[in-house]
């Protein structure tokens, strides 16, 4: 049949709607067991265990997910394949390990065969399934589960709004733990060296500063239009501004200064550029990570941020146009 754009547009917001429904009844319906599974995902870390995770049908692949999102967060995961741990490959499972089995029906067979195996091994078990009345859950140590109205497909056949609300589910429990174990961005970096987002996060300010001849600096003694003038040679935005016995960091001139300079009346360019400069300027470490600096440049609405060493003395220059091109933004 033809796909005619109000149909496919109806339809598409439809299937959306019903699936959001799905998150919100979820969210709204979390109680104690959602605490419990926390609790014992932070005890399997303090003893020095990890998650493991299976599914079958549509649920593996949430499976392998919510896995590779804890993976990514520090708290080592795998994925065990429901059919191949029947044959050997339970051998990855130890006793300090805690098992997500996902199953929405909380009957599928080759999930419920498991269960006594699992035991066996004196492994702990969360139910993860959208039936709190089902075998599955009945059987496990720690129940989580996500409530779906309906399904999105027009057939009631196809999981839709239950695969998403279980991996929705999964990312929420990872997040709780990511902020109650204080994860920081130096952490996150450590688990995603590669690609683009590693590499960001990996950013130093010492990888991004201006430094020597792009470096602008002079005494706070000096000429404005001398200062001018460096910042003109430099092809800077601002001017770092130093104490001339001791080359610490007393201020900074941006071109906003000065603008605001010239309209002090004739004559401004031979003052000091000590009376025009901004005093106690915000400053870096060289150290620091880029992003760092990201907030800086955010939380103050500046548009340069002068790098300093441990004495105090400018090293460097972060000139606010320049952190687009590390795609620090």
């Amino acid at each position: 049949m033809a796909l005619h754009p109000k149909s496919v547009l109806a339809r598409a917001r439809a299937c959306i709607r019903i699936e959001n429904a799905a998150l919100a009844e979820t969210g709204k319906r979390l109680g104690r067991e959602f605490v419990a599974t926390a609790r014992a995902v932070d005890a399997v870390r303090a003893r020095g265990g990890k998650l493991i995770f299976t599914g079958v049908g549509k649920n593996a692949p949430v499976a392998q997910k919510i896995a590779a999102t804890f993976n990514s967060t520090g708290m080592p995961s795998c994925f065990l394949d429901a059919t191949q741990a029947l044959h050997g490959d339970l051998g990855l499972v130890e006793s300090d390990d805690l098992a997500f089995l996902l199953s929405n029906s909380g009957h599928s067979e080759e999930i419920l065969r498991l269960v006594p195996m699992l035991k066996r091994f004196g492994v702990k078990i969360v139910a993860f399934t959208g039936t709190p009345e089902s075998d599955l859950a009945r059987n496990a140590d720690f129940q989580l589960f996500y409530h779906v109205p309906r399904e999105a497909c027009p057939l009631k056949l196809a999981p839709t709004a239950s695969t998403t609300a279980a991996l929705a589910l999964g990312d929420a429990l990872a997040m709780v733990l990511l902020e109650a174990r204080g994860f920081t961005r130096d952490d996150f970096a450590k688990y995603h060296p590669a690609g683009n987002l590693g590499r960001v996060l990996l950013l130093r300010v010492k990888d991004i500063m201006r430094s020597g001849n792009r470096l602008p600096i002079a005494t706070d003694d000096v000429s404005t239009q001398s200062a001018i003038l460096a910042m003109t040679k430099a092809k800077s935005g601002s001017i770092a501004l130093v104490a001339k016995k001791t080359g610490r960091l007393t201020g900074i001139l941006t071109d906003g200064d000065f603008r605001r300079s010239a309209l002090t009346g004739p004559g401004f360019l031979g003052r000091p550029v000590s009376t025009f400069m901004t005093r106690k300027p915000k400053v870096i470490a060289e150290d620091a990570l880029g992003v760092d600096a990201l907030r800086l440049f955010e939380a103050h609405k500046i548009d340069d941020l002068i790098v300093v060493n441990p004495k105090g003395k400018p090293v460097g220059l972060i000139d606010g146009q320049d952190l687009p091109k590390f795609k620090i933004v």
